[in-house]
């Protein structure tokens, strides 16, 4: 019964989207952009052309405002993936193992990487594999935004995927845009720098017509990823074992990106189709034990989709979305040392994904929206005995949104029906290969003082998480019978900003934020894994874990900008962020377990620090940018026995980057060219430090970067 009415849900879903009305819009301009408007647009539009002047209003707030990076302030940091930008936001730690090319994990809130869903311009990224997304093959040339919301995006208009996940990183590629009567934009970069970094890339945007853009990018990475390092291992005794400089192998990575959409408007909504295409060979210079300076394993990479979004509004009252997408990654893992264990692994993934969506607006103030999705994902690898798994999954969601005046409030509920299919009959007929879970949240915002931009707010959220395809069914480590991760999510926090316009000579306005959250989680069946006899090759997963995470989050935020001239477009602007996090993340699996010699019962869980946090400080002005970033983790463990064995020190990087952009030519239609030359400088420093224990990272490094824009 439950298949059939989900079936009806999602077909009457997608047949409203299908016979929604296309048209001519009325403008060329970019609408609803902000996710919360009206898609309804008038039919008639009028041209004026006037003055310069300057606007300054106030944004409307979220439920739960996102900690977001974009623009200018986005591109002015010393980063080169996505993996980079998260670093400075408040509740996430960045797992790095080390190099150009090894692998770039976050962790939110002490949940663990599987429970923060990453979005690529509004569809999720999938790997039914392991359930984790390696940031570091997102490239941050054509991104325009990086949002992380805690819980769940502030929208109930969107896909059921959504509402599923404890929290959600978006990732918002640039959508073309063309001033004046132009009809092309072109963008040449090309970075080189230490560590044998050449680094070219292109983005070419053409307007086909008033209503169709199209946007194509390529990007090349050559890095040899050598690098020296000061490395000193000392005993439990306290001696030292050794201290030496030596220098990172097989870190080198060769890596091939590229993207092209196409971008539409209709006299009622918006659509595009995005291609991807990721394409990489890597050295993974591994974790330095026994003496072990050198690895040789290698892994190749291949990753491809393609996603359709089509969004329409039906009459002034609803909203219709339709999303697509089909994937089909590849990943080839090789160990060719036989003193250890010859490994060549041969993984291939591929996902359909479809998604149907609609929102009423039953009055002004109150809105309800409906959402469903099929999501299939299947696994083959050239492992003995290898499941081969097959996996259906259907969410079905259902929310609501109230705004009025002093109240922001939002509802949802979403319904999880997951289905594996295992051909191989290694598996046991008895392994229950059926789960369901209904999952509910609420999220309420209330502004006190209603002339005041100061806002309460507070959520609670429950989540299912899946075990992933290794978790159960990987040859010799997974186990079928596991329970999937429960995880209930409590958070309470406040939010102030004022803008200040000023009298001083100079000083032209003064902007301020503060923001502070507090917050308890709680996973119960956390998945683990513990070694199988004597082989660390040799490993089993588990449901052991029961952890409890109460948590603080801090941060402030000040824009100040300055006159130079009487046009404000040559304002001297500085901005300037600070953000801290306190994390106690308690191991609470075994009460017996808490003997002060190696006990793990309330225990910090390994590799949460309890103090982080960063500051930035971007300063523009005119064509130039400059900024410092400053990243600070403390002492963690390497498991969750908090004993001086496990301690892992606490390293912070401090960064510098500074570009000047040169008009260089201007037409008759002020079409200007322009090259852009930037240097970064990270860790100025040359700190050394490991954010995974024996994985050391660079010291002092930098690059250089020229950038032609057309």
């Amino acid at each position: 019964m439950r298949n059939q009415l989900t079936a009806i849900l999602f077909s009457i879903l997608l047949s409203l989207s299908l016979k929604a009305n296309s048209g001519v819009p009325a403008s060329n301009a970019p609408w609803g952009e902000s996710g919360s408007d009206s898609l309804y647009l008038d039919s008639i539009a009028r041209l004026f052309r006037i003055d310069e002047i300057e606007v300054v209003a106030r944004q409307e707030k979220d439920v739960t405002p996102p900690q977001r990076l974009r623009g200018e302030q986005l591109h002015a940091l010393a980063t080169t993936s996505v993996a980079d930008a998260v670093r400075y936001f408040s509740g996430i730690q960045l797992k790095d193992y080390g190099g150009v090319g090894g692998m770039k994990t976050v962790d939110l809130r002490s949940m663990g990487s599987q429970h923060l869903a990453v979005f690529y311009d509004g569809i999720a990224i999938g790997n039914a594999q392991n359930g984790i997304v390696d940031l570091g093959k997102f490239s941050m040339d054509n991104l325009e935004e990086v949002a992380l919301y805690n819980g769940q995006k502030s929208e109930i208009f969107q896909p059921a995927r959504d509402f599923g996940s404890a929290g959600t990183l978006y990732l918002k590629t640039k959508r073309p845009k063309f001033s004046h009567d132009k009809t092309y934009n072109v963008e040449v970069k090309m970075r080189g720098g230490t560590f044998g970094l050449a680094n070219p890339s292109v983005i070419y945007e053409q307007r086909l017509s008033d209503n169709i853009h199209i946007s194509a990018n390529a990007e090349y990475t050559y890095a040899t990823g050598r690098y020296h390092f000061h490395y000193r291992k000392e005993l439990a005794d306290g001696s030292v074992a050794w201290d030496t400089t030596a220098v990172r192998e097989n870190g080198d990575v060769q890596a091939f990106r590229a993207e092209a959409g196409l971008f539409g408007y209709t006299e009622r909504g918006k659509w595009h189709v995005k291609g991807y295409y990721y394409q990489s060979e890597r050295g993974i210079p591994g974790a330095i034990v026994n003496n072990v300076w050198k690895n040789s394993q290698r892994q190749w990479d291949r990753n491809a989709f393609v996603q359709v979004n089509y969004t329409t509004s039906v009459g002034k009252r609803t909203d219709l979305q339709v999303n697509a997408k089909y994937a089909n990654d590849k990943l080839r893992y090789l160990n060719p040392d036989t003193t250890l264990m010859y490994i060549d692994n041969l993984f291939l993934q591929q996902q359909v994904y479809m998604s149907a969506s609609a929102r009423w607006r039953l009055f002004p103030f109150w809105d309800i929206a409906a959402a469903a999705d099929y999501d299939l994902n299947w696994l083959k690898a050239n492992l003995t005995d290898f499941s081969n798994p097959i996996r259906h999954t259907v969410l079905v969601s259902a929310a609501t949104a109230v705004s009025y005046k002093w109240l922001k409030a939002q509802a949802s509920v979403l319904e999880t029906y997951v289905k594996d299919k295992v051909p191989s009959v290694k598996v046991p007929s008895t392994t229950k290969n059926t789960y369901n879970a209904v999952t509910p949240a609420v999220f309420v915002n209330v502004k006190p003082i209603l002339h005041e931009e100061w806002f309460i707010r507070g959520f609670y959220k429950m989540v299912y998480r899946m075990p992933t395809f290794n978790d159960l069914y990987y040859t010799d480590v997974g186990s079928s019978n596991l329970k999937p991760e429960k995880t209930r999510q409590y958070d309470l926090g406040s939010e102030w900003s004022r803008l200040f316009a000023t009298d001083v000579t100079r000083l032209r306005s003064v902007e301020t934020g503060l923001k502070a959250d507090a917050y308890f989680n709680q996973v119960e069946n956390k998945i683990v894994a513990i070694p199988k006899g004597n082989s660390q090759y040799r490993w089993m997963m588990l449901n052991l874990g029961y952890v409890e995470i109460t948590g603080a989050e801090l941060s402030a935020d000040l824009r100040f900008r300055f006159r130079t001239t009487t046009r404000p477009t040559d304002d001297l602007t500085l901005y300037l962020h600070a953000s801290y996090t306190f994390q106690q993340a308690l191991d609470k699996t075994n009460p017996d377990d808490n003997d002060q010699y190696g006990g793990t019962y309330k225990g910090q869980v390994a590799y949460i620090p309890r103090h982080s946090g960063s500051a930035t400080g971007t300063l523009l002005w005119r064509g130039l940018t400059a900024s410092y970033s400053f990243v600070y983790v403390g002492q963690r463990f390497t498991s969750s026995a908090n004993i001086p064995a496990n301690i892992v020190q606490p390293w912070y990087t401090h960064d510098l980057a500074a570009s000047w952009t040169i008009p260089v030519s201007q037409n008759k239609t002020a079409n200007t060219t322009k090259i852009q030359i930037g240097l970064e400088i990270n860790n100025i420093f040359n700190q050394q430090y490991e954010v995974i224990p024996n994985y050391p990272m660079p010291g002092i490094n930098g690059k250089g970067i020229i950038r032609v824009i057309i």
